[in-house]
């Protein structure tokens, strides 16, 4: 997907109090972030904020962390803060394999990944978020309790994410091929921008739940 680039975005991304600037300075300090001994569940690759922010004002009783790598999209989520400001979620604009140096061992309660970037080419299989080499990055920071919650509508990305969950050590709590049909996998459900937009065209959402 090409993102048309905002003027000023990352100057008014750097200007905001709703945006972590140094986040490995925290690692091992996010509850001295938001000040209490909450859960902390992320996001990565949060786009405009829609679902993160929904669980967050569902949820206040837990710590949210929503991450984005492109300064226009992060922008969106920052005008919706400011809009209606949520004290229990931050921002931090960075690459998810920068995950390990942010988040320290068991610091993380939840992982959200929703509608990732499919990365098509075989030869970049290791960018996407579901591949062994991620699970292993999320396996340093998840609590050992933990899960991480997946949703797409690209069917070769889901199928690729469910071979990856045995070769890393993971096994799947639950999965579903058609999420807007299954009652019990529904139950609670966010959706994202997208998921309104391709649910909305008839495509089938796509969603797993894996642990350790």
């Amino acid at each position: 997907m090409r993102l048309r680039n905002v003027t000023g975005s990352r100057e008014y991304i750097a200007d905001s109090r709703f945006v972590i600037h140094e986040p490995k300075e925290q690692k091992g300090r996010w509850k001295e972030v938001f000040g209490n001994e909450n859960p902390l569940r992320i996001e990565i690759g949060m786009g405009k904020g829609r679902f993160i922010m929904q669980l967050a004002k569902e949820n206040p009783d837990v710590n949210y962390v929503g991450i984005e790598k492109y300064s226009t999209v992060l922008l969106r989520a920052i005008q919706k803060m400011e809009a209606e400001e949520l004290p229990n979620i931050v921002f931090i604009r960075m690459d998810a394999e920068e995950i390990c140096e942010v988040f320290a061992p068991e610091e993380v309660d939840r992982i959200y990944l929703n509608f990732s970037d499919p990365w098509p080419k075989d030869r970049h299989a290791k960018r996407r978020l579901e591949s062994r080499e991620f699970l292993a990055r999320y396996n340093e920071c998840l609590k050992k309790d933990g899960v991480i919650e997946f949703k797409t509508d690209n069917k070769m990305l889901f199928d690729f994410a469910l071979e990856e969950v045995p070769e890393a050590g993971w096994h799947i709590d639950a999965v579903t091929y058609d999420l807007h049909k299954d009652e019990a996998m529904m139950q609670g459900n966010v959706m994202t921008e997208y998921e309104e937009k391709f649910s909305a065209m008839g495509n089938p959402i796509y969603k797993y739940i894996i642990s350790r």
